[in-house]
């Protein structure tokens, strides 16, 4: 089997959006956890362009940002498919994927601390879109199978709890977006996923740290 390698660091959306299609690919594979304040010599060489995880080491061979991963996995190991069959479905994958990537505007904790009103503006329209046109009444975003659609908005909704409550806000409301809701916990309940989620304390301690200090280094200016 050919060797497979994932730099990554345990705080990163992007990087479990990677582990997921991984597992749920069955692929083997060993993860060089990066320090991204002490960036490694081998990560930099993985990436030498925007110097960032999560990167897929594939026979030596490089794959950088984790939507280009997901589909470098899905085109190179096609058991367990995670993208459908149908052209047009697979297209429709393709917009949504992308929508994902261009409303992620909580990637950093710094928007939330800088312009929290405008960042939770933006969150909420997020969710109501997909909510309304992107997921509707199915059980995954492909129908009843689990697929990189799931893994992209899944990534964004599980970190988005965590900035919540270390914001002190809550957006993502059961009552108010009930199709995302049931959709998130059915997601978490595959086994493949549930076995790889980050741990829920050990990430609030982390941001809340973070946060502490944008804060106290917004408060400086």
């Amino acid at each position: 089997m050919a060797e497979v390698k994932l730099h990554r660091a345990w705080t990163s959306a992007f990087c479990y959006r990677v582990i997921w299609a991984l597992k749920l690919k069955g692929i083997a594979y060993d993860y060089i956890e990066e320090d991204l304040s002490n960036k490694s010599a081998l990560l930099l060489k993985h990436n030498p362009v925007h110097k960032k995880v999560p990167v897929l080491v594939h026979d030596e061979k490089s794959v950088c940002e984790s939507i280009v991963i997901l589909e470098y996995i899905e085109e190179m190991w096609p058991q367990n498919p995670l993208m459908p069959n149908d052209p047009y479905d697979r297209a429709l994958a393709h917009f949504w994927i992308k929508f994902a990537e261009d409303r992620v505007c909580f990637r950093t904790l710094a928007n939330a601390v800088q312009d929290q009103e405008n960042t939770m503006k933006e969150i909420l329209e997020m969710l109501k879109t997909v909510e309304e046109h992107g997921l509707g009444e199915k059980k995954f975003f492909h129908g009843d199978k689990i697929g990189l659609v799931d893994i992209a908005f899944a990534s964004i909704v599980y970190w988005l709890q965590i900035i919540e409550d270390v914001a002190g806000v809550k957006l993502f409301k059961s009552h108010k977006f009930t199709c995302l809701h049931a959709w998130f916990e059915k997601f978490k309940r595959v086994p493949e996923i549930e076995e790889n989620l980050p741990n829920w304390g050990e990430l609030l301690v982390f941001f809340k740290r973070r946060r502490e200090k944008l804060v106290a280094s917004s408060s400086l200016h």
